[in-house]
């Protein structure tokens, strides 16, 4: 993000392109680093872009099975599996209200 409303993109055929968030998408779609957005080409002006359209992971995931998206492309597959600790506890935590008291 450059601000006022503006971003450099990293295009798939490696180009860094000055990118402008139109208004329809200002304020409402909050475009991160590493989404995959779609950018419309400027017929005058090669390093320039707009932004048209932000996916959702769900989408660019359909859109990269489909081929539409390059193999290099990595978009941000949140798992959640046995890795994760459900049962969190606390060992050295007593409450007492004396300390609360001492301050």
């Amino acid at each position: 993000m450059l601000g006022n409303g503006r971003l450099e993109a990293l295009c798939f055929d490696g180009t860094k392109r000055l990118c402008h968030i139109r208004g329809k998408l200002r304020k409402k779609v909050w475009i991160n680093q590493s989404d995959i957005i779609l950018i419309g080409l400027r017929d005058y002006q090669d390093a320039k872009a707009d932004v048209i359209l932000k996916y959702t992971p769900d989408e660019a995931r359909n859109l990269k099975s489909y081929g539409e998206l390059p193999e290099s492309a990595k978009i941000n597959d949140v798992e959640f599996g046995d890795e994760q600790d459900d049962n969190i506890t606390f060992d050295d935590f007593e409450a007492e209200d004396d300390e609360i008291d001492d301050i």
